[in-house]
């Protein structure tokens, strides 16, 4: 046997793990759920970049970017968080109430992280055009997040020259920079295990008869 073949058979056999590593879980929420779930702030129109940042590193772990146009919307890209009043197709995640953006804070928020929130007020073309691009994207793979949130940044002129990559912390950096961004940050003393705020939000889904749809 040459040396090449022990090689070749372990990237065979290698092959198939990083391809379902890689994958995207596919969700797709009824049309009559996405309608009834729909949300108008009645606010200027403007985005919101958030982003997860480690307190004890300073490292990016998560990137998302709530679109507030005709409608408000959450593109959270390979993200875990789940409501069951917040229908989702593909990381675009309806029916954003005041109450549910500051659940999706509290959800990530604790003592090992905090959640920098950077507001920028854009066109209503411009939000919409944004909606359009998150609604297009699909899901994104594990580590993914600040890689499409970029992407779809960079779908509009005004934002082509944030950066790509995977790091969440320089693509915050970059779109703070930007002028008009206003930042704030968020933190909070929970524990950093955070399945007491899942767990309060499914008794309450319990409660009210509301099941966990399928695919999630």
């Amino acid at each position: 046997m040459t040396p090449l073949r022990p090689l070749r058979l372990l990237l065979t056999l290698l092959l198939p793990l990083v391809l379902a590593a890689c994958g995207a879980s596919t969700v797709w929420a009824p049309d009559e759920e996405v309608a009834r779930a729909a949300h108008v702030t009645g606010a200027p129109p403007s985005i919101t970049l958030y982003t997860v940042i480690s307190t004890n590193t300073g490292a990016g772990g998560h990137s998302s970017l709530l679109i507030d146009g005709t409608q408000r919307v959450l593109f959270d890209p390979a993200g875990t968080f789940y409501h069951p009043w917040v229908p989702e197709r593909n990381d675009v995640l309806y029916g954003i109430t005041e109450q549910m953006r500051k659940f999706y804070i509290d959800y990530h928020a604790r003592e090992t992280y905090f959640v920098r929130d950077q507001k920028l007020a854009v066109s209503l073309e411009t939000a919409e055009r944004l909606r359009a691009a998150v609604e297009a994207h699909g899901a994104a793979p594990k580590a993914f997040c600040a890689n499409s949130v970029a992407q779809v940044l960079r779908t509009i002129p005004e934002f082509k020259d944030l950066p790509g990559g995977f790091s969440p912390v320089r693509l915050s950096a970059a779109f703070g920079a930007l002028p008009g961004v206003v930042t704030h940050d968020h933190y909070d003393g929970d524990p950093a295990n955070n399945s007491g705020v899942l767990m309060i939000e499914a008794e309450r889904a319990r409660e009210l008869g509301i099941e966990r749809p399928a695919g999630h």
